[in-house]
């Protein structure tokens, strides 16, 4: 056997390890729709936090998770699933329910860049009615993601961003509110239902940065959508 085809293998083995325990296993659940810190890992899954702190070592060092830093308070990290590792092992959802809503709201702080993509990319997955808006609401949409909807095909308005308390009632079935930004998920303390802690592609502001941001939440709306259907 090769040297490549046995690190592959010492790699299944170290993922299937560190998945057999339930609390870990709960953590993978809770992870696939929304990343979490710590705290909010241990609050939500009743484990102390010393105990949650030795289980997340174990699925960081076998390559299940990873720890991003808060882009807004920086003594935050958020963790978060390694994309394409655990794959179809993960099990029923343990995390937040997930029953189908009337609309879904993504949120960012100025509702200029990852939530305009982020409501253009739903909109072309699911039939679940979509909007976007901001907890501090600049002034235009960033052209930079105007441009990434147009190579990639999607609808994406050239609207002014809009505070969260403009975008009106909830419809009936209520709103799955999902923050992409680090900034407004601290600033919602809690409101929102799932937080994904993109990266902000305005602070470089290259082509790459914003397709990165593209690809990221493509990847996440790839995986929630089936959920909501399931959960219907």
């Amino acid at each position: 056997m090769n040297a490549e085809r046995t690190a592959t293998l010492q790699q299944r083995a170290a993922v299937y390890a560190a998945l057999a325990d339930p609390t870990r296993l709960q953590v993978v659940d809770v992870l696939t729709v929304g990343d979490a810190a710590s705290s909010e890992l241990s609050s939500r899954l009743g484990t102390p936090s010393n105990l949650l702190a030795h289980h997340l070592k174990i699925l960081e060092g076998a390559g299940v998770v990873e720890r991003r830093r808060s882009e807004g308070d920086r003594r935050r990290s958020y963790w978060r699933l390694v994309h394409g590792v655990v794959g179809t092992l993960v099990g029923p959802l343990t995390g937040p329910a997930l029953k189908a809503p009337g609309r879904v709201v993504f949120v960012c702080t100025a509702n200029t860049a990852r939530s305009h993509l982020a409501a253009a990319l739903w909109r072309a997955t699911s039939d679940i009615p979509v909007t976007s808006a901001g907890t501090h609401p600049g002034d235009r949409i960033a052209r930079g993601a105007l441009a990434t909807a147009g190579r990639h095909g999607l609808d994406l308005p050239d609207i002014a961003p809009r505070r969260l308390d403009e975008i009106g009632r909830p419809p009936r079935g209520g709103d799955l509110l999902i923050t992409v930004c680090d900034r407004a998920h601290e600033d919602l303390a809690g409101a929102d239902d799932l937080h994904w802690s993109v990266p902000d592609p305005a602070a470089g502001g290259t082509r790459a940065a914003f397709d990165r941001v593209h690809d990221e939440l493509a990847d996440r709306i790839r995986v929630t959508t089936p959920l909501l259907r399931r959960a219907s």
